[in-house]
């Protein structure tokens, strides 16, 4: 079954770290204009990303009643968009009081763990969701039900780095877009491009280099397509 196009974009430090505050202090508007260049592409970011940066997540936190599991995989549709917001929020945990961020609709990727109160909440807010694997997201499958029932040919990954390593952990990311800004963070134990991924043989995961290009205020954009 067809999937979209997924790109990982990313702006990172020299040191491969993705802190926004410190990407903001050596880099500017190059990051969105890249993004915007790639067309119309759905964005896809992860929990605590959106908590941090999403104006529609509510300050408090969602409490259920009841946590009887969904326990299937279940989608819904509240709106049919040419791009998505899509947030991926395994257990559900995120409280919205909005259904939009900058003109696109919210859709949420869950796992089949997520309490039918949960899906309810989505439903009364108008949002969207699909619902796919036992006991952590299937995000192949997720991404099978994204292009099939909502109609999405591109997404772009956009951090943070768990939610990256987990999409190229799962073998459907096709491209790196990868934004080098002209600075050091060096602080130990922060956040890089790709975290997260268990692989036992300790293998790299191969990249071919599609083009290099120097933008504003000396960030160099890299372009890779995955190796199969």
């Amino acid at each position: 079954m067809s999937r979209p196009y997924i790109y990982v974009h990313m702006m990172m430090s020299v040191d491969g770290r993705i802190d926004c505050p410190v990407m903001a202090m050596i880099s500017g508007q190059e990051y969105y204009d890249a993004l915007n260049s790639l067309g119309e592409t759905s964005r896809v970011t992860g929990r605590v990303t959106a908590e941090l940066e999403c104006p529609a997540v509510s300050n408090s936190p969602f409490i259920a009643d009841s946590t009887t599991n969904v326990g299937e995989e279940c989608f819904h549709i509240a709106k049919i968009n040419k791009t998505y917001e899509i947030v991926v929020d395994t257990n559900g945990k995120l409280n919205w009081d909005g259904n939009e961020e900058s003109g696109r609709p919210i859709l949420c990727i869950l796992s089949e763990l997520v309490s039918k109160e949960y899906l309810r909440h989505l439903e009364s807010a108008g949002i969207s969701y699909i619902v796919t694997g036992k006991k952590r997201i299937n995000l192949s499958r997720a991404m099978e039900m994204l292009h099939q029932h909502f109609g999405v040919e591109k997404l772009a990954v956009v951090g943070g780095g768990i939610i990256c390593g987990g999409f190229l952990e799962s073998g459907v990311v096709d491209e790196i877009s990868i934004m080098v800004a002209p600075g050091i963070d060096g602080r130990k134990g922060m956040t890089s491009v790709f975290d997260g991924i268990v692989k036992s043989d300790n293998t790299p995961y191969r990249l071919k280099l599609e083009s290099v290009k120097q933008v504003q205020n000396e960030v160099v954009w890299l372009r890779y397509t995955t190796v199969k």
